[in-house]
Formats: structure tokens, sequence, C-alpha cells
């Protein structure tokens, strides 16, 4: 027989256990959606910062802040002139060379060479052109000259294919046919691929020929495209941000070399067609690099384009565009600029995102992302335990009405007996009664029990209440920094009804230029309107038919505004507003607040503003219905009107 046995896991970390608490994502986005926030900015934020409790995993602002550390290495690491630099130096050591050795000659051709070289002209491209088909009286001369040559060809083909400038450090015939032939099959490739013929086993066939050029190791034609036209676009980018002269001059020694190396056309050919591919490319913006030591081209193209993809790079890190999601990240962007484990970070973000979604926290419905029920339900009950733990102690029980009576539901707590109690007897503590009163055991071994030892179970009488929270929608409730507070003690009052009072109904009503019933779902990702108008007159007529479906049930009436009413609803059902309210605006607001006083609906007004006319309103409210005002800020909002609805479902 097997056996097993089980016991903690003391060899690490816990192989089983998730890399993340999704519940704590969920919380930490709750913070900041309690706190005024909408589900998208919260996300957001949560990535950003981090995951909680992820250790050494970084958020986006982590990565941000390298991405933009290493742009500023790069915009300081030289000069874009550094081959035109040296290629001045090599073309004034031959020409030096050169008189060196023809100047003790006093022949005329002698001098005639040397009046050659006085008329080059300034222009190194064109000195270069031009020397190209001198006869070199001096062997070093020649060296230093076909050493020049050897530069260019290098660096010009370096720009364009990361890796030759080491391939052809030794001039070699056979190297640069190879190269020709290279350029030659990769514009037929492309020519192929835009008339439709292309095939994947083509460029694998390509990549086996000349798969030792490209370092990158692109894995389709796509992706070797995308390699040659940013190094190309880098190119561009390293010409336009020189001085006219110099980019002239550079120029020039391009398509020179290209020319003297047999693949001018071809390499132009090569240019409109990645140009035509990926036209998104920042081909001609100018850069601009502040550094002191010069660079080659290849060095200097190279920079060019980790600038260009660390500013993409950080315009997506940033993510404050519409719709903005992780998968906008280019993947290979974030390896090339910040290695791998970067990458590692990265996808731990995309799985919090991805787990919020499949876990039914969060909803992308049409684009935009929306908190389940599921989450608003969390929200809730973090927005009601805030409120709780700003209130004291002694008043947390207030909510519930005891009563000694037969009917009722069991509250979990237990009282002596009493004669003509009707509760159900509570056995459990009637027993341990006896045994700690000691009250004796009879003959055959039994418990016996006294009248003192019983306890019965207390049960509370509730009623049904039917609840309308009034919540100000308006753009002043921004202005003064109210809104937070307004939406979490909504999400509070939700929750508390719905898990302390479900035979409760309640009706969460907004209202601005208009008012509008607000499902719990959507409480969390609630915002206020940015339009002009407090209807409270419509948000009375909403309420006022949710307690008529409920004609049995203790009606619950409770405002949260900062200003007075400022529009109301016409008889063809459009808003009307106006500033300062006008006498039909307070008019229809007064009368409905006289029908609820007629439901014997007690109207209670939570002020968040200090407004004489507003004061003046809620007075008259008060006046008219017998409710009462309160005046509390925005941080105890949560706590008053959780604590008035408890003090009247109490008094109920």
């Amino acid at each position: 027989m097997v056996a097993y046995r089980y016991g903690e896991y003391q060899d690490g970390p816990d192989p089983l256990a998730p890399p993340y608490d999704v519940r704590a994502a969920l919380d930490e986005m709750g913070d900041a959606i309690l706190s005024g926030s909408t589900p998208v900015h919260a996300l957001r934020d949560l990535l950003k910062k981090g995951l909680p409790g992820a250790g050494d995993r970084r958020g986006l602002d982590e990565m941000l802040r390298e991405v933009r550390r290493r742009r500023r290495e790069l915009r300081e690491s030289g000069r874009l002139d550094g081959t035109l630099e040296r290629a001045r130096a090599l073309l004034d050591k031959a020409i030096g060379q050169e008189r060196a050795e023809l100047f003790p000659d006093p022949s005329d051709a002698a001098r005639m060479r040397e009046a050659e070289l006085d008329g080059l002209p300034e222009d190194t491209a064109s000195a270069i052109q031009q020397l190209s088909s001198y006869e070199w009286r001096s062997e070093a001369a020649r060296r230093t000259f076909e050493e020049l040559r050897d530069l260019l060809r290098r660096e010009v083909l370096d720009t364009q294919f990361r890796g030759l400038r080491d391939a052809l450090a030794n001039p070699d015939p056979a190297a640069m046919e190879r190269v020709r032939e290279m350029v030659a099959a990769l514009n037929e490739m492309l020519e192929r691929d835009s008339r439709g013929e292309h095939t994947q086993a083509d460029f694998d066939a390509f990549m086996a020929a000349y798969g030792d050029m490209f370092p990158e190791k692109p894995r389709d034609l796509d992706e070797l495209v995308d390699i040659l036209a940013r190094r190309a676009a880098a190119t561009q980018r390293m010409l336009a941000s020189m001085t006219p002269r110099q980019r002239e001059e550079l120029a020039g020694l391009i398509n020179q070399t290209l020319d003297q190396a047999g693949i001018g056309d071809q390499m132009r050919r090569l240019g409109d067609a990645l140009t035509a591919r990926r036209p998104d490319l920042a081909w001609n913006t100018p850069e601009r690099l502040t550094g002191d030591e010069p660079l080659g081209m290849g060095d200097a193209v190279t920079a060019l384009e980790e600038l260009a993809d660390l500013t993409q790079l950080e315009a997506a890190l940033r993510q404050d565009y519409p719709g903005a999601r992780l998968d906008d990240i280019d993947e290979a962007a974030v390896r090339r600029a910040l290695g791998r484990s970067a990458v590692d970070d990265l996808e731990a973000l995309r799985r919090i995102e991805r787990e919020l979604e499949e876990q039914g926290y969060l909803l992308r419905r049409r684009g935009k992302l929306e908190l389940t029920p599921k989450a608003v339900r969390r929200l809730g009950e973090t927005a009601l335990r805030r409120v709780f733990a700003s209130l004291d102690a002694g008043r947390r029980g207030d909510h519930e009405q005891h009563d000694a009576g037969s009917a009722g539901e069991l509250t979990g707590s237990s009282r002596p007996w009493h004669f003509g109690d009707e509760q159900p007897i509570d056995v459990v503590r009637t027993l341990v009664n006896g045994i700690r009163h000691r009250s004796g055991r009879t003959p055959s071994g039994g418990l016996r029990l006294s009248v003192d030892d019983f306890e019965v179970a207390e049960t509370e009488r509730r009623t049904a209440a039917a609840v309308c929270l009034l919540v100000d929608l308006s753009y002043s409730m921004a202005l003064r920094g109210t809104w937070a507070a307004a939406k979490q003690t909504a999400l509070a009052l939700q929750a508390l009804v719905a898990s302390k009072f479900p035979q409760d109904a309640v009706q969460i009503i907004g209202f601005s230029n208009y008012a509008r019933v607000l499902q719990p779902d959507e409480l969390a990702g609630l915002d206020w309107d940015m339009v002009q108008g407090t209807n409270l007159h419509h948000a009375l007529l909403i309420a006022g038919r949710h307690l008529d479906r409920h004609p049995d049930f203790e009606p619950v009436v409770l405002v949260v505004t900062d200003g007075e009413p400022t529009a109301h609803l016409m008889r063809n059902g459009r808003s009307a507003f106006e500033w300062p309210p006008s006498h039909e605006t307070l008019e229809l607001t007064l009368a409905e607040v006289d029908k609820m006083t007629r439901r014997r609906a007690t109207i209670n007004v939570f002020m968040l503003a200090a407004d004489d006319r507003l004061r003046e309103f809620v007075d008259e409210v008060a006046r008219r219905n017998g409710g009462r005002v309160f005046s509390p800020s925005a941080e105890r909002l949560g706590e008053y009107v959780v604590s008035d609805f408890l003090r009247l479902r109490r008094a109920r």
C-alpha cells in the first residue's frame, strides 16, 4: 500500500502560487476609482506603478525612465560627422604623402601633378572622385587612398546592412561580388512579393544563401523589410541632421562609393522599395546629437535607429492616448532597448490585464474598458469598509433593530430566557451554561439544567425600505473636488443595502441637466457630466416613481448636491436651464418635494457647498418636508450618508 504525506513546501517559493494577486490588483485599481478615477485610468495607473507584491517586476513608469535615460545617453554619445572628419583626414594625409614624393623631383611632370593636386575641389566627395583616376607616385599615398576607399565602402554599406562593416574589413573582390548578388536577389524578391508571387520558401532560400549578412536573423520577408527600412530611415535622418554643406558632402560620398562598388542602381531601387513599404517611418526628421566624440557613419546610423526606436517606445509606454493597450507596445523594441528581463516584465503586466478580464473583473465593450458587476461589488465592499472605519465603534451596530419577538431573522447572538419568550432555544449555549454553572449530573450520567442555564436565540424585525439616493453629477462637483466622495458614497450605500438589507429596493439616480437611473455595474466607471444644469426636479420625479412602485415599503430619500436647482423638465421633455434659478424651476422642484411629503418620504439633504442660495433652498425643503440638512466635508460624506440611512432603518 502506498502512503502519502503532505506538508508545507520548503524548497523556495510555492511553484503553484500565481505570480500576482488579481484581487490585490483590483483593490489597487479600486483605490484610484474610489478617489474619482475611471476604470481606464485606474488600470493605466496600476500598470504604470507595477503589480502589488510583484517584487522586482518593473512597471511602465520604471521602463519609461530607463528609456529616457538611454535616449539621453545616445544624444550625448557623439557627433554625426565622424566619417566626414576621418575621410578628410585620410584625404589630406594621402595628398601630403604625394606632395612629399613629388617635391624633390624637378621635372615638369612633377609640377603638373602638383598643379593637379592644387586644383582639387574643396568638397571631399568631389576630390575623392577626381583622385579615383589619379596615378599616384607615392606608394604610401596610394595605400592611404585605398584605406580611405575601404573605410567609405565599409561605412556606407554598414549604413544599409548592419554587420557588413566587419565582413568587409579586408577588401576582397569575391566578398563585394557576393554583396552585389545579395542586393540583386533582395530586389528581385521584393518585386516578386509586390506581384503576389513571393513564398516563404523563397525567403528561406534567400536566407540560406545570405543569412550571415543579417545578424538580426529575420524570420520572414516582412521582418527583413522592417529591419532594412528602419536602418535606411535612420540614414536619411542622419543626413537631415547635418548642415547643408555636410549633407551634400556625405551624400556625395555615399553615392560615389555605391557606384564604385557596382551597386548604386540596385541600392537606389532598394531604397525606393523600402520607402514605399514603410512610409510611416520618420525618413527625413532631423535628430540632434550633442556629444564630442566623432561617430562613424555606421555607428551614427545605429544611434539614430535606436533613438527612433526609443521615441516610439516612449510613446507606447506612456499609454496616454485613446484606446491604449499593452498589446500596442512592440516587444521587439522593448528587447532591443531594455533587454530580455524587460520583456518578461511587460509580459507580467499583460498577464494581469488579461487575468482581470478572464476572471470577470474587467470587460471591454466596443473598445471601452468597463468594470463588471463582480468588480463593482468588491469596490462597493471596499467603500463600505472605508465608511465604517471612520464611524465610531459605538455607532456601528445602529443599523439593526433588535426586538425580542417571534418573527424576524436570527442575529447570531443570544440572551437569557425570560418567562413568556417565544424565541427558539439556543441549545449549544444552554448546554455550555449547564456545564459552566456545574448544575450537577443526573444519576444516569446526564446533565442537569436549571432555569438560569437556558438562553434563547435573538431575532431582529426588519422592514423593507424603498431607498432613493440622488447624486449631483453636474460639472461643479468636479470643480469643487467633491465628485469622488459622491461616487464612493453611492458605491458604499449600494453595497450596504445589497449585503445587510437585501429586502430593500434601492435606486441611485444621477442628475445634471437631466436625471437618469444609475445601474450598480456602472457606478464605478461613472463620471461627472460636463454640462450646465442641476435638474433636481427631474431626479425627484424619477425617485417618486420608484417609491410608487413599492407602496408597502418605507420610503428613504437622500440627496447629495453642491448647488441649488438650476434646471427643470418642461412638458415636451426638454431640459430648461437658467442661472440664477428661475421662479419656475424652484416652483416645480418644490412641488415634487411636497409630493414626497405626501408619500411620507423624508428627504434628507447633504450639502457639499455653503452657497447662500443653496442654503435657502434646502432650508425651504426641510420646512416643507420635515427632513434634515447636513453640511459634511467631502471626506466625511460617506460616513454621514450611511449613518443617516442606518438611523432611518433603525427608526423604521
